[in-house]
């Protein structure tokens, strides 16, 4: 072993001993604890004196205990065309049909959700755009939902310029 190897083993059981205090003192909080959240669950990896990493758990609850939401949450990319003056928000959401498909435009955010038998998706879009909430046009194609908005030309402050006399 050369020195470097002699500090890195040095630097990484240090920081694996700090992980298993860590997971001590949450067993503590989560037996005397209230039981509410939050809720996290991992897994750690070092390695070990063979060479060969360790993967322990680490967590307050077990993944098949976590609390789940019957929803899931669709990917969605925010597309700006600049030149055509346009945004496009595009979300991924298979095994729905186009009547299950629900939009609400509120301000600046898109609520989307669907929802077809086991399939439920929902998701809260904030648009960080100026768009103009009437031109909203949807298409849902093979489980790609395209939502295009015009963008609005920011309005520079009207005001009058007063003479000094």
């Amino acid at each position: 072993m050369t020195m470097f190897d002699d500090e890195f083993d040095r630097i990484f059981r240090r920081m694996s001993n700090s992980f298993f205090n860590i997971d001590d003192i949450f067993e503590e909080f989560k037996t005397k604890g209230t039981g509410a959240g939050p809720y996290y669950y991992g897994y750690t990896m070092t390695v070990g004196p063979d060479g060969k990493p360790v993967v322990k758990e680490y967590g307050n609850v077990k993944p098949e205990l976590a609390p789940t939401s019957s929803s899931r949450e669709p990917l969605v990319d925010t597309i700006v065309d600049e030149k055509e003056k346009l945004v496009k928000l595009v979300a991924e959401m298979p095994g729905v049909e186009k009547s299950d498909v629900k939009i609400l435009v509120q301000g600046k955010s898109v609520d989307i959700s669907a929802e077809h038998d086991e399939k439920k998706y929902h998701v809260n879009v904030p648009i960080k755009y100026h768009v103009d909430e009437n031109s909203a046009k949807a298409s849902y194609k093979n489980g790609i939902l395209e939502l295009v908005f015009k963008l609005v030309e920011d309005e520079k402050p009207k005001g009058k310029q007063v003479e000094v006399e």
